[in-house]
């Protein structure tokens, strides 16, 4: 190799260089780049072996590719830029051209590189020729090997596309795909046009640059004279090889295109399955005519293209048909509630069919309190799977969980009733569920859980944390294994609380735990703001963003804050024999109720007393009671009343309990509380009731 400073030193300081006349008596062109001012000098001799007139070109090496394809012109520049990294003095290259009449010449470069003393290139002066009598001189295998070669990259293109395309899950991903500046254009294409077949006409669907199609022909007739629509017709490409070419076979939209200077274009039929589902068009600016090997790689890409389109088609066909089942599964609305605001939303996996089991509903309950708060039934759930199958369990268990809930049993009973009607339903299929009984006049909520997450409570001052809720088997799994209990939680909602239900999808990913990704949701609850479709949003957005294979139901529930504190509502409460947590459960309520309705500083007592009659009911009858507490308006005073009823018409004695007993003290204790009290008859029982008078001024 050369040494490098002696090249520098060697190096004439004029530009151009001028190469010796012996080199045009060979038929030689020479070149001289300046590599710093971007620019190239060609000599005639050199001009005339690209085909160039002087006035067409500008001294930019640009200006070649109206001669030099881009597959040739990316092929040569490699070898350039191989060589200067190689630190070699010189290359050489074969590479074809496109002449003024669309035939190919092959042409044979050589270029010298010069560095200044740092080692750095400063120009190229080489020389070019016509080497197509050389290579057909030197053997056809030295031309078929070129042209191998050339074909090889046209191939290579046509995989990157088609590997891209194997990513494309819509129709507007495979036309991203095709405009991305990595696509088409690596074949030289100008522009392109792609429509789709739909009903006997081709509905344009992609286009580029804008401006590659014709006003009006956006929509088209497939009996049209387009090319488009002769290649949906025929099933067979068509090849325009030049201006004139385009202008006598489709004189009604060749003056429309004028003004992208086309030279040539190739349209192909879309064909999948056996069947045409568009057509595309390829336009070309800088050749005409197309080999052999060109058509061959164009027919290729175009099946490529046609069945990424169909894979992309018949997506968006299951995906409409899946979003249509799954939102016929949820509830068409949701219920306007006094004294709550309700925000829902669903979020479909991103992978598979976009459908799965998740599912929320509000349910109205019997029992409306006198002012206007009503009871409502928050339901969360998830069915194993992700099919069709599983939203058609999800919709069947929504239904029932919805009438059971709707009969007005209790959280428990609706829950181990769902679970053996899922085991009946003979699915392969298990399902998590939390079912929340709301009373909104006292906020007090009663929570079972079926293997599903715990909900989140954000208190008014924006403080969240997960609240714990003791839980038994996914519904179905109980009823197989016998396990049917569900422990009631109850916690309260004050005025300004919002409660926060969801499926796992919110907060479990791959690799992470869920405890992580509760504490992660409540501290994301706690900052985000309080209005509640806001807020849904926002959490929704998050898990858009964060991806994920699960489907994500969200429920909220924001108790509203109260207008006045003045009491009023209406609670009952099932307690059964031998069930001291469901006394225990009961007497939480009534305090709950009764502070929330104002009656705080007689709360103590009418506990108290409320849970003597009770007590007295399950001790000294034969079944269960039933306590009610309810808010009388009066016009001249305001009174709470306690009832308990039980299934025995034996009344209730006073006596007296002595010195050192026991029992006998309930009643007693009942008439110095209250302010009255007495015993009503009942069908074939009874009711022991009690009132309290309340000031007005709460």
């Amino acid at each position: 190799m050369a040494d490098r400073s002696a090249s520098a030193l060697s190096l004439p300081e004029d530009w151009p260089a001028h190469p010796d006349p012996i080199l045009a008596l060979n038929r030689m062109g020479s070149f001289d780049w300046d590599l710093d001012a971007g620019l190239m000098d060609l000599d005639a001799q050199a001009l005339e072996v690209f085909d160039l007139l002087p006035e067409e070109y500008d001294g930019r090496p640009e200006s070649l590719t109206a001669r030099v394809p881009p597959p040739e012109a990316a092929r040569l520049d490699a070898a350039i830029a191989q060589a200067i990294k190689e630190g070699s003095e010189n290359y050489g290259a074969y590479f074809r051209i496109r002449r003024r009449d669309g035939s190919p010449r092959w042409t044979h470069t050589q270029g010298y590189i010069r560095r200044d003393e740092t080692g750095r290139p400063r120009r190229v002066v080489g020389i070019v020729r016509d080497a197509t009598r050389e290579l057909a001189d030197s053997a056809a295998r030295s031309l078929r090997a070129a042209q191998d070669e050339a074909f090889r990259q046209q191939t290579g293109v046509v995989q990157v596309i088609s590997a891209a395309l194997a990513h494309a899950r819509t129709v507007q991903d495979v036309i991203d795909v095709l405009k991305d500046t990595h696509g088409v254009r690596h074949l030289g294409a100008a522009s392109l046009v792609m429509g789709l077949l739909e009903a006997g006409r081709i509905r344009l669907v992609a286009e580029g640059p804008a401006g590659a199609s014709v006003p009006g022909t956006h929509i088209t007739r497939i009996d049209e004279p387009y090319p488009m629509s002769e290649v949906v017709r025929t099933l067979s490409p068509r090849y325009i090889e030049s201006p004139e070419e385009f202008a006598a076979d489709y004189p009604i939209l060749w003056p429309h295109i004028t003004g992208l200077r086309i030279t040539s274009a190739a349209y192909l039929p879309l064909i999948a399955q056996a069947r045409p589902i568009g057509a595309m068009g390829l336009l070309y600016d800088d050749r005409r005519g197309f080999s052999d090997e060109e058509r061959a790689v164009l027919v290729a890409l175009g099946s490529s293209i046609a069945q990424s389109l169909m894979r992309a088609m018949l997506y968006e066909q299951e995906k409409d048909l899946a979003q249509g089942l799954q939102q016929a599964m949820l509830p068409r609305t949701i219920p306007s509630v006094r004294g709550a605001d309700i925000a829902v939303r669903y979020r479909s996996a991103a992978l598979g069919r976009d459908i799965g089991g998740d599912w929320y509903d509000l349910i109205p309950l019997p029992g409306s309190t006198a002012s206007g708060a009503g009871r409502v039934g928050a339901v969360i759930g998830d069915v194993q799977g992700h099919d069709t199958h599983a939203a058609a369990v999800m919709g069947q268990l929504r239904i029932v969980l919805r009438a059971y809930a709707a009969e007005g049993h209790p959280p428990a009973t609706v829950m181990a009733r769902a679970s053996v009607f899922l085991h009946e339903l003979d699915t392969d299929r298990f399902a998590t569920c939390l079912y929340a009984e709301t009373d909104l006049s006292t906020g007090v909520v009663q929570a079972v859980r079926a293997g599903h997450i715990d909900p989140l409570v954000r208190r008014g001052d924006g403080t969240c944390h997960r609240v714990p809720v003791p839980g038994g088997l996914p519904l179905g799994l109980s009823a197989e294994f016998g396990r049917l209990e569900y422990p009631v939680a109850t916690l309260e909602l004050d005025p300004g609380d919002t409660l926060l239900l969801c499926t796992d999808g919110l907060v479990e990913l791959p690799g992470t735990d869920v405890d992580d990704g509760m504490r992660g949701l409540a501290a994301l609850v706690g900052e985000e703001p309080a209005e509640m479709r806001d807020l849904a949003d926002r959490l929704i957005r998050m898990a858009e963003e964060r991806g994920g294979d699960d489907d994500v139901a969200l429920l909220l529930l924001h108790r509203r804050v109260r207008q006045a504190t003045r009491p009023g509502g209406r609670l009952r409460q099932h307690v059964a024999p031998g069930d001291p947590e469901g006394l225990t459960h009961a007497r939480h309520l009534i305090r709950a109720a009764v502070r929330a309705w104002g009656a705080r500083e007689q709360a103590d007592e009418i506990e108290l007393v409320a849970d003597e009659l009770m007590t007295n009911a399950l001790l000294h009858t034969e079944g269960s009671a039933i306590v009610t507490l309810r808010a009388l308006d009066g016009s001249a005073e305001r009174r709470l009343r306690v009832e308990v009823e039980d299934s025995s018409s034996a009344l209730p004695r006073r006596r007296d309990a002595g010195r050192d007993g026991v029992s006998g003290r309930g009643l007693l204790l009942v008439d110095r509380l209250a302010d009255s009290w007495g015993v009503e008859a009942r069908g074939g029982g009874k009711a022991v009731w009690c009132e309290f008078r309340l000031p007005w001024g709460l």
